[in-house]
């Protein structure tokens, strides 16, 4: 094995590339920690979207974060760092930029395209947060899968103790339907729970859509209005978080706030909390699809209000018990 503690441990810098989104930083986590652990020493850097300087702030393993915004946009200065570490992919473009950076070591899975360079074989049914741990292992660096957790963010919560309704997916596929949103969002504001509204700046319609027919105030629409510190300030302190596949129900995983999260067309085997973490329920019908549709995905459209609203009474009635 070409990568192992007796080399690496004289790094003076270590590259990590994972220049993807909020949800894919927080999978990741666990690996950059336990590269950390395995190599105190080194200077950790990480290329990711400028974006998400305030949730990398909060991971404990990160010493600079270099702004990387996706494949292509790598840019690494001054001289070449001694290991490079590909959270990106499996190549062969991710691959390429790393080796473009003239790394002593790369850590990778492997690619025909990219046949001079060593690594891992990808596996497509494998956890994503256990894929990058494993590749840790193949690199004889002990990896620990449920170090997953982030520490309370810097800032308050603007509406500290609200249910976090969060309508918007990076693909339409992923995008429960605006009017069911809605119809859970009323009945919990009916129920007298105290409901937020949140997305970015480009999803301020569908948010506003969405609080209008729940009977919500324009005030419960935060869409827009929040950096991602707050963001994450308000999943930390919430009462519980609804969501779809989405860097928000990471969010939710890493900050141990009970959440409802809708999977399709992905698994939640694939990408959901751990399995053993009860304050998270995740609902599948077991259909897969594609992920990147342009519709949302019908094994998703399976998944009724009744049956949200359900797990939600559920957690709801947990925290009253426990809490």
């Amino acid at each position: 094995m070409l990568l192992g503690r007796g080399i690496v441990a004289l790094t003076e810098s270590i590259l990590v590339l994972r220049a993807l989104g909020l949800g894919d930083l927080l999978t990741g986590v666990p690996t950059l920690r336990s590269l950390r652990r395995a190599h105190p020493e080194a200077r950790l850097v990480l290329a990711a979207p400028g974006g998400l300087r305030a949730v990398v702030d909060m991971v404990d393993a990160v010493d600079e974060l270099l702004p990387t915004d996706g494949l292509g946009a790598l840019d690494w200065q001054g001289a070449p760092p001694s290991l490079a570490v590909n959270l990106h992919g499996r190549g062969p473009q991710s691959i390429r930029d790393l080796l473009a950076q003239r790394p002593g070591e790369v850590l990778t899975h492997r690619h025909p395209e990219v046949g001079e360079q060593p690594g891992l074989h990808w596996r497509a049914d494998v956890h994503e947060v256990d894929r990058w741990c494993r590749l840790l292992d193949f690199a004889g660096i002990e990896a620990r899968r449920d170090d997953l957790g982030l520490p309370a963010p810097p800032v308050s919560s603007p509406r500290p103790q609200a249910i976090v309704v969060h309508p918007g997916a990076a693909y339409p596929a992923r995008r429960w339907p605006p009017e069911r949103y809605a119809e859970v969002a009323r009945a919990l504001r009916t129920d007298g729970h105290r409901v937020v509204v949140t997305g970015s700046p480009a999803e301020r319609a569908l948010a506003a859509r969405v609080a209008a027919e729940a009977g919500l105030p324009d005030s419960a629409v935060l869409a827009g209005r929040t950096g991602l510190d707050e963001l994450a300030a308000l999943v930390a302190e919430a009462a519980l978080v609804i969501c779809g596949d989405t860097g928000v129900g990471h969010l939710a995983t890493a900050f141990g706030t009970p959440s409802v999260l809708l999977f399709g067309p992905t698994p939640p085997k694939l990408w959901g909390p751990p399995p053993a973490a009860p304050q998270h329920v995740a609902l599948w019908v077991g259909d897969v699809g594609d992920p990147h549709a342009d519709h949302p995905d019908p094994g998703l459209l399976m998944l009724l209000p009744g049956r949200v609203l359900a797990a939600v009474d559920g957690l709801l009635r947990e925290q009253e018990i426990h809490g």
